[in-house]
């Protein structure tokens, strides 16, 4: 074994390592003093901040009761990749010897989104677009990992219903009243942008009622937040300051593909109808009177006597319709439907298509500067 030799405890060299060890212990403490205050912030414990407090706790409450709630949502799907003509050419195959191939490649496309579970068994609402076309589907619930089968999907209203192939109950989400949401609420959005699985982020009601946010021309409104919404979060919850959801995150309003502030999200209301007829049916069957409606103006509600112009005016009714049973007429204002006041078209469609087939509407007509009641029986639109 090596020996340590003596001479290293020569006076001078005691003086220098004293020196040092001094000195590095007054750096240490100079640190100390030099970086941050050393107190705590006059803020903490203030009147003000205890208030803000019971917010951040109210939040993380949130995150831990919907931890797994919250779904990640896989795709995969097998897309045909046509070879270019140059490949297809015999004359260039031989010249170049490359073997000829006429059949398309094939390659998979993998797509990720968000959903959330709505029943113990396993039921799981997301966006049709998040699974349209798809081959698989898998569900990830904590770090488990699930198949799922797609029971039923609407591209009109983008909703879709999946359901876990297992056996295990889960815990389903809170459901909100969003017919109360109001601008200013607080808005809560979970999801998974840019598979970042859970991201939270929080920002509140800017906007309800937003109609025709895609420029399709449907009746379906929309809820607006601030709420950051990436590629990702589709399918995911909207939840409000009490932890019930509220909408279902859609779309985002952006010129570049990112966020921008403005996000949409489909109300829970109308969904909970759209779920429950695609659990049935596996599809979502729409109601149909039979009516054509056109342009009203302001000078012709005048011309008739209304005050505003508002209601539907039908320009024409299908015959043998529902409709033309009933008794409506070409130019009669349709205003109310079940005691729901109809201010545009679209008011008439969505309470039209959430009507049960063959249920009865109470309809409002204004006609010869009078209203007159109406009955009619919905049928399913083919």
């Amino acid at each position: 074994m090596k020996k340590i030799s003596h001479r290293l405890l020569h006076p001078a060299w005691v003086i220098i390592l004293f020196v040092t060890i001094v000195s590095i212990q007054t750096s240490c403490e100079y640190s100390k003093e030099a970086f941050g205050q050393g107190a705590e912030s006059p803020l903490k414990g203030s009147a003000e901040n205890i208030k803000a407090w019971e917010i951040q706790k109210v939040f993380r409450k949130i995150a831990e009761l919907y931890h797994d709630r919250v779904v990640f949502i896989s795709t995969e799907q097998t897309v045909k990749i046509q070879p270019h003509p140059f490949f297809d050419d015999p004359f260039f195959n031989q010249f170049f010897g490359i073997p000829y191939q006429n059949r398309p490649r094939t390659h998979k496309r993998r797509g990720l989104g968000s959903g959330f579970i709505i029943s113990r068994d396993g039921y799981v609402c997301t966006n049709h677009h998040v699974i349209q076309n798809v081959d698989k589907v898998t569900v990830k619930v904590l770090d488990k990992v699930y198949d799922a089968e797609v029971i039923g999907s609407d591209e009109r209203t983008d909703i879709a219903l999946l359901k876990i192939k297992s056996n295990n109950k889960f815990n389903p989400v809170f459901f909100g009243d969003s017919d109360k949401v109001n601008v200013g609420d607080w808005a809560i959005a979970i999801g998974n942008p840019f598979g970042l699985d859970k991201t939270f982020t929080v920002g509140v009601i800017s906007a309800v009622a937003r109609k025709d946010v895609d420029m399709m021309g449907g009746s379906q409104s929309h809820i607006q937040t601030d709420a950051s919404i990436n590629p990702g979060n589709s399918g995911g919850p909207l939840i409000n300051i009490d932890g019930e959801v509220i909408g279902i995150n859609r779309m985002i309003y952006s010129s570049s593909g990112g966020y921008m502030g403005i996000g949409f999200a489909i109300p829970i209301n109308q969904a909970k109808i759209i779920l429950e007829q695609l659990k049935a049916h596996k599809k979502v069957r729409r109601g149909f009177i039979g009516v054509q409606i056109v342009p009203f103006t302001e000078e012709y509600a005048k011309e008739i006597g209304l005050p505003k112009n508002e209601g539907a005016l039908v320009g024409a009714v299908v015959p043998g319709s529902p409709a033309d049973k009933g008794g409506i007429q070409v130019g009669d204002v349709i205003v109310k439907v079940n005691n729901t006041p109809i201010k545009e078209f679209s008011d008439l469609l969505q309470e039209v298509e959430k009507a049960p087939i063959n249920s009865t509407l109470k309809v409002q007509v204004w006609r010869d500067k009078t209203t007159v009641n109406l009955f009619i029986t919905v049928k399913e639109r083919e």
